[in-house]
């Protein structure tokens, strides 16, 4: 029988648009990697422990934790690094369309010294987040996952969990869809009337380059991990479906539905809402070192 309870949920139906005013300013500064990528990343905050933020494929520092004011907010206790992954924002780009690297996050924070942190990646990000528990599980405080979750590997669990799947969209979805692809676009070079012009066409369906890293659901043994972990979903985005095999093999978990939302609208600085800020803060500041 397929075990249903235990699953610890924090949902809050405040949806308040993040709006930021006063904040601190960030800094840009940039490192240049073991293999030779200039890598650009952002700080805020000068007191209390490390956050590093990791951000989604196409996205960037700024449009995935500054816009929306995430950034801000953990500023006023924690100090946070926020990376442009390889081939993304103001980093290199050496392979077009290309994803990031968990290695490129590591020497980061070698070269700023840091020891451990709360490491919170979204989507892509997220990705990157469980293959670094993989590999470098010593250098995390806490694990936090955002539009992203450690899939069920064995045949017989996904199919009984397939219904959990929560089917819909956030209307507002395809508006925030459009406005990443131009924002992309233009960290690749083109004008914003160039970029609008190849939003507005048909998707991108040339190849995506292979991916250098490996599914973290194959390689993860979350039996092993004992730190604090977090996941944050929209509703329509399988939030229970993708942390299943999470509250069942972890053993700190906390899980966090956002009523509504979908894989972008979720994170989006025009549709975030409060509820992911708050639970972020809250479990950072609940679980520090």
């Amino acid at each position: 029988m397929l075990k249903r309870a235990g699953f610890r949920v924090m949902v809050l139906f405040a949806l308040t648009v993040v709006t930021v005013a006063g904040a601190e300013e960030a800094t840009h500064e940039f490192f240049t990697t073991s293999d030779g990528i200039k890598i650009h990343y952002r700080q805020i905050g000068d007191q209390g422990s490390y956050v590093v933020l990791i951000h989604g494929y196409t996205s960037s520092a700024q449009g995935c934790w500054f816009d929306n004011g995430i950034a801000q907010a953990l500023a006023k206790n924690h100090r946070v690094v926020a990376i442009d992954c390889r081939n993304h924002g103001r980093s290199d780009k050496p392979v077009p369309r290309g994803g990031g690297i968990p290695q490129d996050v590591i020497e980061l924070m070698d070269h700023l010294k840091i020891n451990k942190a709360h490491i919170h990646g979204y989507s892509m990000g997220g990705a990157l987040t469980a293959l670094l528990l993989v590999s470098h599980p010593e250098r995390f405080i806490t694990a936090i996952f955002g539009g992203f979750g450690i899939e069920e590997v064995d045949p017989e669990i996904r199919e009984q969990i397939a219904p959990m799947y929560e089917k819909g969209i956030d209307p507002e979805e395809p508006a925030i869809r459009r406005d990443l692809r131009i924002r992309s676009a233009m960290d690749n070079g083109m004008t914003r009337e160039q970029a609008e012009k190849a939003a507005d066409g048909p998707p991108d369906t040339s190849p995506r380059p292979p991916s250098p890293t490996v599914d973290p659901s194959e390689v993860i043994d979350l039996a092993k991990v004992t730190i604090p972990v977090l996941g944050i979903n929209g509703e329509f985005d399988r939030p229970l479906s993708r942390t299943h095999r999470m509250w069942r093999e972890l053993k700190n978990f906390t899980n966090v539905i956002l009523p509504g939302k979908s894989h972008l609208t979720a994170i989006a600085a025009p549709t975030i809402p409060q509820a992911y800020i708050e639970n972020l803060v809250t479990f950072i500041d609940a679980h520090d070192e």
